[in-house]
């Protein structure tokens, strides 16, 4: 009897520890935020006449806010995040419109519930919380964080770039994507666009929902070829301004973070 009993104790053991092995690997993925995420209440108010979306990729964000009537940009801003011991902090690259904002590291108390995010603050006797709603989390290829590292020339010349303090960074995050231009030093905004994707067989398609430069562009689809060529992401087709581009995309950590040696 005793043998039996501690049999059983045994395989009730093994049988807890598996249950919170899987518990903890469903808390783990639960706590994934990668996708794209809408903005639909600050400070206990619905948010209606802005649209804005956040898109989170490989410890970076960005989002960028138009007008939900005219789809005139109003503002982006994004930059490194982490998820730490029940803590959300996030550390400003860009801001469009408060570059005070920029290396400044707020730190939220936050709750995820199926596809609901709910982040609260305290700052300068303030206090913010906001609800966003995950729109998708969809993911092909091309998701990811990426930072532009090249260009071709009309003479078939690649021309190398190393990100610095002046980079652009492209997010693409839930069928969404967000590029952005900015000097994270001299806290200069440089230009952003952004809206829905797909990338299907060498055949990438933008449409944009914003842009920072021209809102007259709003509506436009863009087509481009693309390419992953030994971790690059080789990008083109004509511009927005219809000028043909080459483009050379590096993913953000290999490309800019360990450089960094963060």
């Amino acid at each position: 009897m005793v043998g039996f009993l501690g049999k059983f104790e045994n395989e009730m053991k093994y049988l807890a520890l598996i249950s919170i092995y899987f518990i903890g690997l469903g808390y783990t993925v639960a706590q994934d935020l990668t996708g794209a995420w809408r903005l639909v209440e600050q400070d206990g108010k619905k948010v209606e006449s802005e649209e804005v979306v956040k898109l989170y990729s490989e410890g970076y964000f960005a989002f960028g806010a138009k007008d939900s009537m005219t789809g005139e940009f109003l503002s982006a801003g994004g930059g490194d995040y982490e998820l730490i011991e029940g803590k959300y902090t996030e550390k400003f690259d860009f801001h469009s419109l408060r570059p005070e904002k920029i290396g400044e590291e707020i730190v939220y108390q936050y709750k995820l519930k199926g596809d609901i995010l709910t982040i609260e603050a305290s700052s300068n006797g303030l206090k913010l919380k906001e609800k966003w709603k995950k729109k998708t989390a969809a993911k092909d290829e091309l998701s990811g964080a990426w930072v532009f590292v090249g260009r071709k020339n009309e003479k078939g010349e690649v021309n190398t770039y190393a990100p610095s303090a002046r980079r652009t960074v492209k997010i693409l995050a839930g069928g969404r994507f967000q590029w952005i231009a900015f000097n994270d030093e001299e806290k200069t905004f440089l230009g952003t666009g952004g809206g829905t994707y797909s990338a299907i067989g060498g055949l990438y398609t933008e449409k944009i929902d914003f842009f920072s430069r021209d809102n007259n562009r709003v509506g436009d689809v863009l087509d481009f070829k693309y390419a992953i060529q030994d971790g690059k992401w080789h990008h083109s087709g004509k511009s927005s301004k219809g000028q043909p581009i080459y483009e050379i995309w590096g993913d953000y950590q290999e490309s800019y973070r360990d450089q960094q040696g963060d």
